[in-house]
């Protein structure tokens, strides 16, 4: 079996982040924690070399493979900052989604270039619902 690789670790989240290049995307990046951490009541921690997340939960599939994962969090790659908010997709959250702003989605994936190209109250709403959910789910 697989090990798996992103794994929440000791490493500094204000160091990684301050290690950023690009000054608006840095930015972004602390307001994003801000976000996710009042959404989550959550101290930031790092999930492997390029993840911040936020809380955690245990999870443990029907093949028998199990680990721990974040509730929500985010990291910010070359082309975009991706947000891992939404383990069950983004269609519950369609009425939001049409108000973000300019982003695009994957499975469980939020990808916007910088802060400015969205509506950062809809992004709030988006990450706090998300944030509740998750936990709501993963309390059992």
């Amino acid at each position: 079996m697989a090990e798996v690789k992103t794994t929440k670790n000791d490493a500094g989240v204000e160091d990684f982040l301050n290690k950023i290049d690009d000054e608006t995307k840095r930015k972004d990046c602390f307001e994003i924690v801000k976000i996710m951490k009042q959404a989550t009541k959550e101290e930031p921690k790092m999930w492997g070399a390029s993840i911040v997340g936020f809380g955690s939960y245990h999870y443990k599939y029907e093949s028998g493979r199990e680990g721990d994962s974040m509730i929500i969090g985010f990291s910010p790659r070359k082309q975009n900052i991706t947000l891992y908010i939404s383990g069950d997709g983004f269609e519950q959250y369609d009425g939001l989604m049409k108000k973000l702003g300019k982003h695009s989605i994957g499975k469980g994936c939020l990808y916007i270039k910088k802060l400015e190209d969205v509506d950062t109250a809809v992004l709030k709403e988006l990450v706090n619902e998300s944030a509740q959910a998750a936990k709501a789910k993963h309390s059992s």
